[in-house]
């Protein structure tokens, strides 16, 4: 059968892979072509287009490159029909994605969504076009079926995909250690614009906490002279392709907003979660989104387990005083890690990959 998937981002990239590889083992004459990343070409996708070439983030950012996206999401259509699919499957990416959706419903293409857009945060009303152009909504974040069913539309729990991906790394890849002092780990995300807006906030933290070796993870689709511009003269090291090897060796770490921050959960990392974007983008978010925390550990656990340092509060001072208690505070850990374990308890075992995977092929050969 013949699979075409769309992911626009580094975290789409990480799980469409998986599921990928997962839809081969299934389907032995599967046909796989995608926009996505290293991740799913490496699983056996032809990739049309990489997510480098995709991401833009905040309202004000969407708008400056609007020409583009419209550029690519008409060459997207063209490259579905010449294709003909058997199933398209979307993958999180909703502004991109939730236009595809519609305009393959008109198509006649069975259309599957892997990874809901975060339709409980902001534009609720959206779940009527989900409803409407979507065949199958897979989920990976347990309160999501309840969302859904409100609305009078059933959608399918396949456990959380990171949460294979994580238990693999643990127990199956031996730690190369990066130095011998004790690390602390810099996630300042995948794009290019919110790396140079926080990344230099992340590190005037080295020169606080001498005793520590401070670790920024790269992003695939950055060149290295973005961070060593940033970077300068400071003592800080730079890896690439080797985030959840610095992340089961770090003692703390400073995690933009996102994916990142349940990975880092999972791994048992203690962390800071670091958010600032461009003022308006913010301003219109705070307008618009619904939800009382940003990040994924705290939405999931329904509770304030991680710090979350949001525009203003996202300062020198605070992140001193933050990842400071962190760091020296027993108590705040132990039960940071109690929290941790009962994240992954409720996200469950369930091999996410393998389970989407048997949902599209069969939606495939229906």
């Amino acid at each position: 059968m013949r699979y075409y998937l769309v992911a626009g981002e580094a975290s789409g990239d990480l799980h469409g892979g998986n599921l990928v590889r997962e839809i081969h083992l299934q389907d032995k004459a599967a046909d796989v072509r995608c926009w996505g990343g290293d991740k799913m070409q490496a699983a056996g996708a032809t990739l049309v287009k990489h997510y480098r070439d995709l991401a833009f983030m905040g309202f004000v950012e969407v708008l400056k490159h609007l020409r583009t996206i419209l550029r690519n999401i008409d060459f997207c259509k063209r490259d579905i029909l010449e294709f003909r699919p058997d199933v398209l499957v979307l993958i999180d990416y909703p502004g991109f994605n939730m236009r595809i959706a519609e305009w393959a419903r008109r198509q006649g293409i069975k259309v599957v969504y892997y990874i809901s857009p975060q339709v409980w945060a902001w534009k609720e009303g959206r779940v009527k076009k989900i409803k409407r152009d979507v065949d199958k909504m897979l989920v990976i974040l347990p309160f999501e079926v309840d969302f859904y069913r409100k609305w009078n539309f059933e959608a399918t729990y396949v456990g959380h995909p990171l949460v294979e991906v994580v238990r693999h790394e643990k127990e199956q890849v031996p730690v190369r250690r990066l130095g011998d002092k004790p690390t602390i780990a810099l996630l300042p995300g995948s794009r290019g614009q919110e790396i140079k807006i926080k990344l230099p906030i992340m590190l005037q933290m080295v020169r606080h906490f001498p005793q520590y070796q401070f670790v920024v993870a790269g992003a695939p689709s950055q060149p290295d002279s973005l961070y060593h511009q940033l970077i300068g003269n400071e003592k800080v090291m730079l890896v690439r392709n080797d985030t959840y090897n610095l992340l089961k060796q770090s003692a703390a770490a400073l995690v933009t907003s996102g994916t990142a921050t349940l990975e880092t959960a999972l791994f048992g990392v203690p962390q800071v979660v670091c958010y600032k974007g461009n003022p308006i983008s913010y301003w219109l978010a705070t307008k618009l989104i619904k939800v009382k925390y940003i990040s994924l550990v705290n939405l999931i656990m329904d509770k304030p387990v991680v710090t979350e340092l949001i525009q203003h509060e996202l300062n020198e001072q605070r992140l001193l005083e933050e990842l400071g208690a962190l760091l020296a505070d027993s108590d705040r850990r132990r039960q940071l890690l109690a929290d941790y374990a009962t994240l992954w308890h409720r996200l469950g075992d369930s091999p996410a990959s393998a389970r989407a995977a048997a949902e599209i092929v069969a939606l495939a050969t229906d």
